[in-house]
């Protein structure tokens, strides 16, 4: 997307640098009889003073290299492939959901609750926006704790929170794509088995273990 604003850009410049030229090249022509374009630098010598004879070789190379089949027009877009756009609301939601669950946590670890969540959205297993993501239920039960005993809907997100949000937004991921975090010591023992047989640990992280 970005790419193609950046070529309409483009061209948009040019169409302006020739609508230019061309304005330039219709006053001089009211000075010049004939084809100027296909006149020497002599034989336009003694019709029009020697600034437009510069003026109008310099147009006429603008000319022939913006209608040159050869031609190619050169640009560098700085585009951020790996940024992550979201609506309003689903930034808030991921906020409030990073909040809750990794509050305490350094700006690492906070990233890292809003990877998983990020991740989940990417993955088939789960639906495809963050509100769906994190208000989820299966079996009944919330996906996440914090909007199953309402910590969710009580908590002030901090800045700390939104600008490692933002961070996470911008493209930084050390989540090796889990998508799964639970804090061993303050889940129950059946819980935590499942995580234990079914999905495969990856990392450790403040008080979270990260799984795929």
């Amino acid at each position: 997307m970005y790419k193609n604003c950046a070529l309409i850009l483009c061209l948009s410049m040019l169409i302006t640098g020739m609508c230019a030229v061309n304005a330039r090249e219709a006053d001089l022509n009211r000075k010049l009889s004939g084809d100027v374009f296909d006149m020497t630098l002599e034989e336009v010598q003694t019709m029009v003073k020697e600034n437009d004879i510069q003026e109008i070789y310099r147009f006429r190379e603008i000319l022939q290299n913006v209608s040159s089949p050869k031609r190619t027009v050169g640009y560098n877009v700085l585009v951020n492939e790996d940024a992550i756009f979201l609506d309003e609301e689903s930034v808030e939601i991921l906020c409030r959901i990073v909040e809750a669950e990794a509050g305490s946590e350094d700006e690492k670890g906070r990233m890292l609750v809003a990877n998983v969540v990020l991740n989940r959205v990417e993955s088939s297993r789960f639906p495809n926006t963050v509100k769906g993501v994190v208000f989820q239920r299966g079996g009944g039960i919330y996906q996440f704790s914090p909007v199953a005993n309402g910590r969710y809907y009580r908590v002030k997100v901090s800045k700390q929170t939104r600008d490692a949000v933002e961070k996470v937004l911008r493209g930084a991921d050390e989540s090796q794509g889990a998508l799964y975090f639970v804090n061993r010591r303050a889940a129950n023992s059946s819980y935590m088995n499942w995580f234990d047989t079914r999905c495969t640990f990856l990392f450790t992280y403040g008080r979270h273990e990260f799984f795929a």
